[in-house]
């Protein structure tokens, strides 16, 4: 996926309303790369969401590697939802991935305000879910 979390800040704020913001999400779920079938199960599910929604990590080499996250959802606007979370966390060394504050991110597109309680608290377990695999990563090579 070509887009920036910083292409996605402008983006928001380009777009007037929250059906258009919608529709942008689910275009960015729209463009995730597919999501390996074999993973499809339940260890990569991620607990708590409403929607069907699995996370697939890949660890690079050393004591701080770099993380690779793959997700999917069974519902549209989740999917975005994933893609942005991929964004934010993937490609980035564990322990830089301990140090992000997602919510701030979820602030600053709106989407605190935007979501239901329950698409929210998903968001919430699959960013716990990431920093947890940051953690345990961390805890193994030190």
């Amino acid at each position: 996926m070509s887009t920036t979390l910083d292409s996605i800040f402008d983006d928001f704020a380009f777009l007037d309303d929250w059906e258009e913001r919608y529709r942008y999400i689910i275009e960015l779920g729209n463009a995730l790369p597919p999501y390996p079938e074999t993973a499809r199960d339940e260890a990569h599910r991620v607990r708590g969401c409403v929607s069907q929604v699995w996370l697939h990590t890949q660890h690079g080499e050393g004591s701080d590697p770099v993380l690779q996250f793959k997700g999917d959802s069974d519902a549209h606007i989740v999917r975005g939802l994933v893609a942005i979370m991929l964004l934010v966390f993937s490609g980035k060394k564990a322990s830089a991935i301990l140090e992000i504050d997602a919510e701030s991110v979820l602030r600053r597109l709106g989407l605190d305000e935007h979501l239901t309680p329950q698409r929210a608290n998903g968001l919430r377990a699959m960013v716990k879910r990431i920093q947890d695999e940051a953690k345990s990563v961390t805890a193994t090579a030190g």
